[in-house]
C-alpha cells in the first residue's frame, strides 16, 4: 500500500554556499553544475555517515539539500556550528512529500509548477507541495542500493558500509572535509569488513533493526519494502555473515528472519 513520505530539506543560500558545502561534505560540491544534483554526505570526525543526501544546485549561490533519513532541522542546527563568518543563511524549508515523478536524466533538476524534480533516469523523485501517496520511487532506487537512513543508524555507519564512494557522494581526490582522513584510509588500505545488500527477507521487519546471531551483532536493515509477492529490503552484513550463505540464502537470524541475498555493493 502507497504511504505518505515526507521530504525534510533544507537549503544553503549566499556568496559563500558553495564554498561551505566544498569544505564541509563529503563530494566535490564545486564541480556541481547549476541545473544538476549529486549524491552526497556529512561525515564526523571518525567518518561516520551523519547525513547522506541529495544535494542541487538550483543557483549560482543557491543549493538544496534533500535528506535520505534525519531531520532538517537538527541538520541545520548542526551545520550552523561550522558557519563562522561564511556568508550564507541555512534554512530548513518547511516539509513537502515525496512521490514519484516523471523520467528525467539522472542528476537533472526540473520544475513541476511549485514542485521540484530530481532526475533519476526512469523516474524522478518529485518534492511536491500536495499531499499524494505514490511511493514506487522507493523500489526503484532500493534496486539501485540508494539506501535510506533509519534514525538509529545515523552517526554509526562508515562510508563503505553504504557503498557511497560507488555514488560518488564520498571522494579522495578533493581537499579536507570531515572525516576525509578515515576515508582515504579505507580506500587505499580496502579494511572494511561491512557491506550494502539487496536481499529479500522472510517476514516483514522494520527499518534499522539489528540482525544478531549467538547476540552478536552482524548487521542492520536499512529501507524495508513490503510488496505483494516479497519483501525487499537493503542491508548492511559483516562479510562473515555473507560468507556462510549457502546458494545465496542465509539461514536465521535470532530473531529468527532468514534472507536470500540479490545483488552486493562495494564500497
Amino acid at each position: 500500500m502507497s504511504k505518505h513520505y515526507l521530504a525534510e530539506t533544507l537549503t544553503i543560500d549566499g556568496p559563500d554556499a558553495v564554498a561551505f558545502a566544498h569544505a564541509q561534505f563529503s563530494s566535490n560540491v564545486a564541480a556541481l553544475a547549476i541545473g544538476k544534483w549529486q549524491f552526497s554526505a556529512w561525515l564526523d570526525a571518525q567518518g561516520r555517515v551523519r547525513a547522506f543526501f541529495h544535494l542541487a544546485r538550483l543557483a549560482d549561490h543557491q543549493l538544496l539539500i534533500l535528506l535520505r533519513g534525519g531531520s532538517a532541522s537538527a541538520t541545520v542546527e548542526a551545520l550552523q556550528r561550522f558557519v563562522f563568518r561564511s556568508k550564507l543563511k541555512l534554512i530548513a524549508l518547511p516539509t513537502r512529500t515525496l512521490v514519484t515523478g516523471p523520467a528525467l536524466p539522472m542528476h537533472d533538476i526540473g520544475n513541476d509548477n511549485e514542485d521540484v524534480l530530481l532526475g533519476c533516469d526512469n523516474h524522478s523523485l518529485c518534492l511536491s507541495s500536495h499531499e499524494a501517496s505514490d511511493d514506487a520511487w522507493r523500489l526503484a532506487q532500493l534496486h539501485l542500493g540508494w539506501p535510506w537512513l533509519p534514525d538509529s543508524l545515523l552517526n554509526e555507519l562508515l562510508p563503505p558500509a553504504l557503498s557511497l564512494q560507488r555514488l560518488h557522494a564520498v571522494v579522495v581526490d578533493k581537499g579536507c572535509y570531515p572525516g576525509q582522513e578515515i576515508v582515504a584510509r579505507m580506500h587505499f588500505r580496502g579494511a572494511h569488513k561491512k557491506h550494502l545488500h539487496r536481499v529479500e527477507l522472510s517476514r516483514a521487519e522494520n527499518s534499522g533493526e539489528s540482525l544478531r546471531i549467538d547476540t552478536q551483532e552482524k548487521g542492520y536493515l536499512l529501507d524495508v519494502f513490503d510488496k505483494d509477492d516479497s519483501i525487499d529490503a537493503l542491508a548492511v552484513l559483516n562479510d562473515d555473515v555473507v560468507a556462510q550463505a549457502v546458494d545465496g540464502k542465509l539461514g536465521a537470524f535470532d530473531n529468527g528472519l532468514m534472507m536470500h541475498l540479490r545483488e552486493r555493493w562495494n564500497a
